[in-house]
């Protein structure tokens, strides 16, 4: 099935080659956005305006985005990997992979309107540039699509600690926190050489931690009533990417 797929994908290479030459775009790929498009990493605004959308990753596999197990789709790897080896460039394999999701083909499960726009331009763009292509991400695209944790975080003697996921991903090491009413500080240990920071908000608190990197400490103090409170990290496109969580005060 998988190398049927393959095939049909390779005899329209050409002809899609050429089409894709002459489009224009009105701005470049953002793969990191194709990566969390890809991996389900999205904003909860997204996931609520835009019903049809569901992660790549439930129906293809793919290496380099942590995606294993593969099915209805076919495994992406699998697909291009071969391509790839005959010389089959990422640009090509970016159209391709453009005009399935525009058009997908007869009697495939998945819809053309699952992502539109410069969304299905930077998952392409994302496919085009991992699939079957050995090792791993690197750098900013590398901390996308980092599994939140479940765990609770519980203040001790006024202060609770929240470090940032050490590998630089864009994740806390606890996806919640509790605390009893009164002056808390949450410190945020960074062990990572991304920038990270800690932040807080809810119930007209808003405190904004230091952004610190390579073992340093964002820390932030603020006397807190009962109530949901939000903790986050507030360095560009971190919250959005799923760096965030809730703390609970009783």
């Amino acid at each position: 099935m998988v190398s049927r797929w393959r095939s049909t994908f390779v005899l329209a290479v050409a002809a899609l080659a050429v089409a894709a030459s002459g489009c224009g775009n009105k701005r470049d790929p953002d793969l990191e956005n194709g990566k969390r498009l890809y991996t389900g990493s999205v904003p909860k605004q997204y996931k609520k305006d835009h019903k049809q959308y569901q992660p790549c990753s439930a129906c293809h596999a793919l290496a380099r985005a942590k995606a294993t197990v593969s099915g209805p789709g076919p495994d992406l790897d699998a697909a291009f990997a071969q391509a790839r080896k005959d010389g089959m460039t990422s640009a090509t394999i970016e159209g391709v992979v453009a005009d399935q999701i525009d058009t997908p083909r007869r009697g495939s499960l998945m819809r053309p309107d699952l992502v539109t726009g410069d969304d299905a331009r930077d998952v392409a763009a994302y496919i085009g540039r991992v699939a079957g292509q050995p090792g791993e991400d690197k750098g900013q695209l590398a901390t996308v699509g980092v599994k939140r944790s479940n765990e609770v975080a519980k203040a001790e003697g006024g202060k609770v600690e929240i470090p940032a996921d050490p590998s630089g991903g864009l994740a806390f090491q606890f996806g919640a926190a509790e605390a009893p009413a009164g002056q808390l500080e949450i410190d945020t240990p960074n062990k990572s050489s991304v920038d990270h920071n800690i932040a807080l908000e809810g119930n007209g608190v808003s405190e904004i931690g230091p952004v610190v990197k390579n073992g340093g400490v964002s820390k932030i103090s603020a006397d807190l009533k009962p109530g949901d409170y939000t903790f986050f990290c507030s360095v560009p496109g971190h919250r959005q990417g799923g760096m965030e969580g809730k703390l609970t005060v009783k």
